[in-house]
């Protein structure tokens, strides 16, 4: 599969940002580097920006747009291996109190999407479904989870009616051979849907590769206690933009904001989530789920701590 990422939301998210020649500015998700790349030509010299990606090859990414940045004010830049869910010790490993501005883009990159690590299920591939190297992979769930737990895993994750029936599916296959690849994960789920399930505009295997892939790589804990640890440190008239692509994390970045919003952190500018243009939508299909949120910091310091209760917990 041809390697290719287009960066969505990108006119919104700067003007969103509105990112000056001094700031300090995290790029949380490095992803295709796109936005790091615009975000960093925005700032100048005394300003600085952080890169962040769990993925080795897109701080290598990173690496690369700031190599090609020649200017002699460019700013100081800082590209880190890392799940974003530690920005607390990142930043203050750099030494940083406060932070400017900062992008949390939630969406997979085409980069990742073409790796063989089985994130599509458009070809056969290894079945890890990870960013980064080692951890619990997409087949050690598969092959070692309950039926019980496969089909919450699907359900909560997935959002997939047929999650029961698929799970029961997933154990039946495995039970004659370890599921390994994603060609036989997607025949297990094949068995496990009823034919008009499977001629419909969406992949049957859609919503279970999503609920795996955020399973491998606990994306709903690391979003939780990336965006705790962003509120925290964004300093005041700081400003935060988080980009998500399904109705399960943008949820819980909906409720996270607003809390911080409820406790006088800051408030939500605009009120409601900014979505693409047709035009972009036309252009790249894989913006067309796209919701941008932005908050931004109190001009004084609240006494209060960003709290993320347990209603934005996602129970398995």
């Amino acid at each position: 599969m041809e390697a290719r990422h287009d960066s969505v939301l990108m006119q919104e998210v700067l003007d969103a940002l509105e990112v000056r020649a001094g700031d300090t500015v995290v790029d949380a998700t490095l992803g295709g580097a796109g936005h790091f790349a615009a975000l960093e030509a925005a700032l100048g010299e005394g300003g600085m920006i952080i890169g962040i990606d769990a993925d080795p090859a897109a701080v290598l990414r990173g690496r690369e747009a700031y190599a090609h940045d020649r200017r002699p004010e460019r700013p100081v830049a800082h590209l880190v291996n890392d799940n974003f869910r530690n920005l607390a010790r990142i930043l203050e490993r750099l030494g940083l109190g406060q932070v400017d501005k900062m992008l949390f883009d939630l969406g997979w990159s085409g980069y990742q999407i073409a790796a063989p690590r089985g994130f599509s299920f458009q070809s056969d591939e290894p079945l890890l479904m990870t960013y980064g190297e080692g951890g619990e992979t997409a087949a050690d769930i598969i092959n070692s989870s309950s039926e019980e737990d496969l089909a919450n895993i699907i359900f909560t994750y997935g959002e997939e009616r047929f999650a029961r029936s698929i799970a029961r599916a997933i154990v039946a296959a495995r039970a004659k051979e370890r599921i390994l690849t994603t060609r036989a994960l997607v025949a297990a789920i094949e068995a496990g849907t009823p034919h008009w399930y499977q001629n419909r505009k969406t992949h049957p295997a859609t919503k279970t590769f999503q609920a795996l892939r955020i399973a491998a790589n606990d994306e709903i804990g690391s979003l939780r206690e990336g965006l705790a640890a962003a509120l925290a440190a964004l300093a005041p008239q700081g400003r935060l933009a988080v980009i998500s692509f399904h109705s399960i994390e943008d949820r819980i970045v909906k409720n996270i904001l607003r809390d911080a919003v409820q406790t006088g952190l800051g408030v939500l500018t605009p009120k409601k989530p900014i979505v693409p243009t047709r035009a972009e939508i036309l252009s790249n299909r894989r913006a067309r789920s796209a919701k941008l949120r932005v908050f931004e910091r109190a001009a004084t310091h609240s006494t209060a701590e960003p709290v993320i209760s347990s209603s934005h917990l996602l129970y398995v």
